[in-house]
Order: C-alpha cells, then structure tokens, then sequence
C-alpha cells in the first residue's frame, strides 16, 4: 500500500491529465466545427461508460462525463452506423424518416446531409484541433521563455567510432547537418537517432576554420531525457557547454508563432521519415508506444521534475512545463495518428468523403461494413503491437519468466 500511492501520484494522474487534455481538445475540434457549420448534436462525452455526471444545455446537447477518463467522443444526430457513412439505402431511409418527422427543412441540420465539403471539415476539425494544440503550447513556451541554445560543441569523440572515422576532434563546434543550420546539440542529437546507415554531412568550425565532414550513424545505446536506454543511431560524440555558451533567445508573438508552427511540423515530419525508415526495413518498430509507454513517460518525468525541484512551488511550476510539452508532443502524435487513411479514424472518414465526391454516392453498406472491420482489427492490432513493446521495456516479460524458471 505505501507504494500505491506514490505510483498512483506520478504514473495514473499525469498519464490521465495528459491524455484527457489531448482526447478532449480533439473531440472539442470536431464539436465547434459541427456547431459552426450548424450541425445538430446530441452528446458530447469526456470519457466513456456509466456517467459520473451529465446535464443537457439548451440547444439540447447532453454534456457526458464517463468513468473511464481515457477518451470521449461527439455523437452527432443520427449517426448511428458504425462507420459514420451510411450508404445510399440507409440515406434514403434517414431521409424520408426525418421528413415525416421534422419536416424537410431540418434535413440540413443533420451530419449525413451536409455537403461533403462540411463533412469534411468536421472529421478534419479534430487532428486540426491537435496541431493547433502543439502550436499554441509551443508558441505560449516560447514567448514567456525563450529558447535555451548552445552550440555544439564537441566535447569528447569516442575512439574509433563513426564521428572519430569522420575526422570529428574534440573542440569542434557544428554548425550545419545535413544541409540544416544547428543552434543547440540536440538538433545534432534528434537528427542523428532516426539515421543509422545513413551518411550526414557536417559542416563545422574548428578554430578559424569552416570543414565539411561526413559521417554515417551506427546502432548504439542511446540515453533519453529520463536515463533509459534505446536502440538507436549514435555517432560518438559527447558534447559539452563552455562558460558563457549558454544563452536565452526571445520572442515576440509573430516569431513564437512561426516557432509552433515549425516544431509542430517538424514532428510529423520526423514522424513519417521513422514509419518510412520502419517500413523499409532501416529501423525497427520498438519505439512505437501505446498507453502504458505514455503512463511510463508521463510517470518518470513526474519523478524526474519532482527530483529537480527545491520546494512545492517550483515543483508545481516546474510540473506544469513538462506536463504541457507532453500534451504538445503527444497532441501532434494523435492528431497525425488519426489522418491516417483508416476507416474508424478520421482519415478513413475522409477517404470515403472523397470516393463519394468522385463517384457520387456512398460506398454500399457492405463496403464500409468490411473497410470497418479491417480498420478496427489494424488499430486494435497497432494498441497490441504497442502494449507488447510496452510490456517489454517495462521488463514484465522477464519478471514472468523469472517467477516459473
């Protein structure tokens, strides 16, 4: 018992705070946009199963807040086939039901008669809603803190490793990778895990000098933020600051903004150079994470902030900056995750929209009810995927073997 509640305290609630914020914000996306464009809206749901409380506004959505903190949903009027696109049998029936009902005037405040255009923009409104997320938490940093930079600064090449095969001498200071400039060692850092095997040009300063260096990463034991270990490319370098490296650059909103924007996008755009280098082959799928990595993450930089931190305000302070870079990281992850072209996420909605724009009509019911099928068994498939990585790098595997050897 007495470690339940410090595992509870640093591991479920941040874990929980985190995804509640992203989940929410996600299905706020898809809400607004519904409601602008003047969609009708039965329910709006933080969190899934038996309420612990609801209560219907005025315009007659039911306000939802499930035991289960780890989802939620918009349920938009009549959207009850399974995948959100019923076909052109079931339009017909919708339709002449709503009619006798409502009346035809009524037709154009319900989800599956909207122009595909306004269906379009709702599915879209919630990855949107997550880039935006990312966008204003790392705009928000960067205005009220700045940006620490460093050069990189090479401290220490290991002998005989890629940067020493490289020509790399301790001293040097990168300034250029791959063709980009470097302000700080960990742009150095992120470019280099994701590139095993392949060559990187460096430029770099030594002395007065200005060298161009090429060196190819090799698989190693890299360190993260929080001391575990992965797989991942290294080239043998260790750097290190210099009295006075250090500096703090400021921002005015227009450049914060412009700074969200482009690590938003640099994150997908690292995100899809790791699937393509997965599925090729050129790194492996271990780094794919599923709800106990993020509880895993979100847990250990709790522990790691409370371990940095001389006092209770500073813990708080300190607490809520790392929370709000995890909710921008993992915002961008759910946000591209679901523009995926899946049917059940919302990029597999708007494949269908497409088709239907094309050809004029809904996919037939069967159609959609296999694509259904197929994107449901891909997700729980990935979820699985994940979970045994999880499970892996939490060791439980080992634990179990070790309790029937």
């Amino acid at each position: 018992m007495t470690g339940f509640l410090p595992n509870l305290l640093f591991y479920v609630l941040p874990f929980l705070v985190v995804v509640g914020v992203v989940i929410t914000v996600h299905e706020f996306g898809h809400f607004l946009a519904g409601k602008a464009l003047g969609t009708k809206i039965d329910q709006f749901s933080i969190g899934f199963g038996r309420a612990l409380a609801h209560w219907t506004d005025k315009s007659g959505v039911e306000w939802r807040l499930g035991w289960l903190p780890i989802g939620g949903y918009v349920r938009f009027a009549g959207d009850d086939n399974a995948a959100s696109v019923p076909d052109q049998t079931d339009l017909e029936a919708m339709r002449r039901d709503l009619v006798a009902r409502e009346g035809e005037a009524a037709l154009g405040r319900y989800y599956h008669f909207k122009p595909i255009w306004q269906r379009a923009v709702i599915s879209a409104a919630g990855p949107v809603a997550n880039f935006l997320l990312s966008i204003a938490i790392f705009a928000a940093l960067l205005m009220a803190l700045g940006e620490p930079l460093s050069p990189a600064r090479v401290d220490k090449v290991v002998p005989g490793g890629p940067a020493a095969r490289a020509g790399f001498q301790a001293g040097d200071v990168i300034v250029q990778a791959d063709g980009k400039d470097v302000k700080t060692f960990d742009t150095v850092k992120q470019l280099i895990i994701l590139r095993t095997g392949v060559p990187i040009s460096f430029v770099v300063e030594r002395g007065r000098e200005r060298l161009n260096l090429v060196a190819t990463p090799a698989r190693g034991d890299v360190m993260d933020s929080v001391g575990r270990k992965h797989r991942l490319g290294m080239v043998g370098i260790v750097f290190a600051d210099r009295p006075g490296d250090r500096r703090v650059q400021h921002y005015n909103p227009i450049q914060a903004v412009a700074g969200g924007v482009y690590r938003t996008a640099d994150l997908v755009r690292t995100t899809v150079f790791y699937i393509g280098r997965m599925v090729t082959g050129h790194e492996s799928a271990d780094q794919i994470s599923g709800p106990l990595g993020m509880a895993q993450i979100s847990g250990d930089l709790a522990k790691q902030t409370a371990s940095l931190s001389k006092d209770l305000p500073s813990f708080a302070l300190n607490g809520l900056l790392t929370a709000l870079l995890l909710v921008a990281n993992i915002s961008v992850g759910i946000g591209f995750l679901n523009l995926l072209p899946i049917p059940v996420l919302d990029g597999g909605h708007l494949l269908f929209y497409a088709y239907e724009a094309v050809a004029r009509r809904p996919l037939a019911a069967k159609v959609q009810a296999v694509g259904y099928r197929v994107g449901l068994a891909l997700v729980l498939g990935l979820m699985l995927f994940a979970t045994v990585n999880d499970l892996q790098r939490l060791r439980v595997f080992n634990f179990l073997g070790g309790l029937f050897s």
